[in-house]
């Protein structure tokens, strides 16, 4: 059985484009995971996309994962409350295209809903912007959290490109 999915994608062109989300807790950081360790970016993958259908990555092998993860381009950062693992973010960077796109963001589920997600993703843009980025894009569809899109509006993204597909 096949499900309508809409799909937007967002970009930003500025750092000063950013609208910073004004929650900032005191018990949170957000560290570069480094040196990169795929069994916490499997981790993340498998334990947030259960709730939003990620799917393309469930059959990679440890081997693919650790290609994945070990390429330069791509950085994970990882949000840690107080001492526990919240959230995360990976981000491409597409040097030859100034560029970078946000992969993937979330949270555990136990960290929804506490404004944990504007506090990642300010972080995530600005951490785009860190090189000779020019645009930062992300791409989240209606599987995605429901305040997903809202949230990427909210931060200074506009929406560029929206369609309907079949999965």
């Amino acid at each position: 059985m096949s499900i309508k999915v809409e799909r937007n994608y967002l970009e930003i062109n500025s750092l000063k484009d950013l609208k910073i989300s004004k929650f900032s807790p005191e018990d949170c950081i957000i560290n570069l995971s480094d040196p990169a360790d795929f069994q916490i970016n499997k981790f993340f993958y498998k334990s947030i996309g259960k709730e939003h259908r990620w799917t393309d990555r469930l059959v990679w092998t440890d081997k693919q994962w650790i290609a994945y993860i070990s390429d330069q381009k791509v950085k994970t950062y990882i949000l840690k409350k107080a001492n526990d693992i919240a959230g995360y973010f990976e981000l491409i960077f597409h040097q030859e295209k100034k560029e970078t796109e946000i992969a993937y963001l979330g949270l555990l589920k136990e960290y929804q809903n506490k404004k944990l997600g504007s506090f990642l993703l300010t972080s995530a843009i600005k951490n785009s912007f860190l090189d000779t980025t020019k645009r930062v894009w992300v791409h989240t569809c209606s599987l995605d959290h429901e305040h997903a899109l809202n949230n990427y509006i909210s931060r200074g993204m506009r929406v560029f490109k929206t369609e309907s597909v079949l999965i």
